[in-house]
């Protein structure tokens, strides 16, 4: 039996990927959280075959949590369930220790086969995100701009983009207002980008806003 976790901070989606597991054969929903706090602290009782993780939560983002789990469990398998689309943060993900990546609008047996596949200790990688993760190992220089942030930077220069200001921003990573000016200070830097405006039209112009 594949006990896994399902990490997601609205009860609707907990309920339904609950009723989309139940009724699969050899998989039992162990436990629910609604945030990255939470499944934390479930990741120190009984260990869980498979953490079904959501990205955009309060508190503690999948982000974030993805990375304190694999720092707590280095042979934990986590499923990335996301409502971006795969060019935006699977491959970031996936160098980050996930066992694969979804969106939220994966068909219910394609769910199901994933947690197998996680299961039984392979990765979870679509045809998309197969060829996303060869061109990024293909990437030697020429990356975009964006390419060349850490993980905490991505995140800053997309809330950022999408209008956040840093007060806001600062609240959502739960981090200081001194802090998140010295990401932004460290993303126009690495961008070449002289201030906010230059900064949201880039996010814009690639796609990259938060909503």
């Amino acid at each position: 039996m594949i006990r896994v976790l399902i990490v997601d901070d609205h009860a609707i989606v907990r309920q339904g990927l609950r009723r989309i597991l139940e009724e699969a054969k050899g998989i039992k929903v162990g436990g629910e959280a609604e945030n990255g706090v939470e499944a934390i602290k479930m990741m120190r009782g009984p260990k869980w075959d498979v953490v079904l993780l959501d990205i955009s939560m309060p508190e503690k983002n999948g982000i974030d949590t993805l990375k304190r789990i694999m720092d707590r469990e280095k042979e934990a398998k986590v499923l990335m369930l996301s409502m971006y689309p795969e060019d935006q943060y699977a491959v970031r993900l996936m160098k980050a220790g996930a066992s694969g990546y979804l969106t939220k609008e994966t068909a219910p047996e394609q769910l199901v086969e994933a947690i197998r596949t996680v299961y039984s200790g392979k990765k979870h990688i679509s045809p998309n995100l197969a060829e996303l993760l060869l061109l990024e190992c293909g990437l030697q220089s020429g990356k975009t701009p964006h390419e060349t942030l850490s993980d905490r930077e991505y995140q800053v220069l997309r809330l950022i983009g999408s209008g956040k200001k840093v007060s806001e921003i600062a609240a959502a990573l739960s981090l200081s207002v001194k802090t998140v000016s010295t990401y932004r200070t460290h993303i126009l830097e690495k961008m070449r980008l002289k201030n906010n405006a230059e900064l949201t039209y880039y996010v814009m112009q690639n796609n990259l806003q938060e909503e």
